[in-house]
């Protein structure tokens, strides 16, 4: 009983999995995210880059050649160099445009359409410098579980991307020795595409960390909201009801129309019965499609139906099989299955020449 108090052994409900979810407590890899934001960078960068530095090509030229440092004095450097500035944000606006879409989009990607109610309320307790120190605390203690492996994971990443940015360069060490007493264009276009490379093995290298480390947050997700047996049946109950309360209704639900039931015996013309067992009490009226089942039961409820028929005067024809058959295949108040079409118009012309 205490392991089923104590020990999380049962997956999470889906109300609990959104509870979670309002408080922004989601599986989320921020390795993830940065390799693919990095990657994003590194395409559009190798779209646009080209064009992007013709444009700061053309623009430092034209500094350069209009720029007179004699009429230059301190009242004026603002009024001067803010029309650079400006040039230069649009330059580089699209780009950053694009990489915040990419950051969304990737965001998206890991939370879907997350709006945590609970993550954005205020919390002033956070702010009190006691709490202040102890979350400093938690957050850089090493010694924590958590913070072990966060720590561990970026020495390898750090040693890992080290490593292949050393294999790559060694791979081009020729292209970088035939650099020296290159001309400098030849210098530039060497080391970009030298660098391009670079990028791209490690962008592959992230990715590939991104997601062992999105799979490994999902485990880590899953196991931090796991429930305990006792708080899931608690929730149950919450959102179902006490199952005795539901039995006790469910009871008093079938009595009521049990009642109902007996009181439609009275308006029956005919009991179909097997002596002791089954009981089915039916109704036919000129113009009607079909005769109508008006109450059925076994036992207990059996007897109850045969004794208000015998206190009302209605019939009561004794035949098993269809006694069986009416009780297994007709339903309360509906017409009855065509296959007894012939056997219950048999009994109620029997019942009616004898009236």
């Amino acid at each position: 009983m205490a392991n089923d108090r104590g020990e999380r052994t049962e997956k999470a409900t889906p109300k609990r999995r959104s509870k979670e979810r309002n408080k922004g407590h989601i599986a989320k890899s921020q390795d993830f995210t940065t390799a693919f934001l990095l990657t994003c960078g590194v395409f559009i960068l190798s779209q646009m880059g080209g064009n992007m530095l013709e444009k700061l090509k053309t623009l430092m030229i034209e500094t350069f050649s209009n720029l007179n440092p004699h009429n230059i004095s301190d009242n004026d450097v603002l009024a001067i160099l803010t029309p650079y500035f400006t040039s230069y944000a649009n330059i580089v606006i699209l780009f950053f445009f694009l990489l915040a879409i990419c950051a969304v989009l990737i965001l998206r990607l890991q939370t879907g359409s997350l709006f945590a109610k609970e993550a954005i309320k205020p919390r002033l307790d956070k702010l009190k410098p006691a709490n202040m120190l102890k979350n400093l605390a938690t957050k850089f203690n090493i010694f924590k579980p958590q913070q072990m492996v966060e720590f561990v994971k970026s020495i390898v990443k750090t040693i890992m991307v080290a490593m292949v940015g050393f294999k790559t360069i060694m791979k081009r060490r020729n292209d970088l020795f035939g650099l020296i007493g290159a001309d400098p264009a030849t210098a530039i276009s060497v080391i970009g595409s030298v660098l391009f490379e670079l990028l791209i093995t490690i962008c592959v290298l992230l990715i590939i960390i991104g997601i062992i480390d999105r799979k490994y947050q999902e485990y880590e997700y899953e196991k931090s909201i796991k429930m305990t047996k006792q708080e899931v049946k608690d929730e149950f109950k919450n959102t179902e009801g006490d199952p005795k309360i539901k039995g006790k209704i469910r009871s008093f639900q079938m009595k009521i129309m049990q009642q109902k039931m007996m009181a439609n015996v009275k308006e029956a013309d005919v009991v179909v019965v097997n002596p002791t067992h089954y009981a089915v009490a039916l109704k036919y009226q000129p113009g009607m499609f079909a005769p109508v089942v008006l109450a059925k039961g076994v036992d207990f409820i059996a007897f109850k139906i045969r004794e208000i028929a015998k206190n009302n005067g209605i019939p009561i024809v004794e035949n098993k099989p269809l006694a069986r058959s009416l009780y297994k295949l007709a339903e309360v108040n509906k017409f009855i299955p065509e296959e007894l079409y012939v056997a219950v118009s048999e009994i109620l012309r029997y019942v009616y020449s004898r009236k």
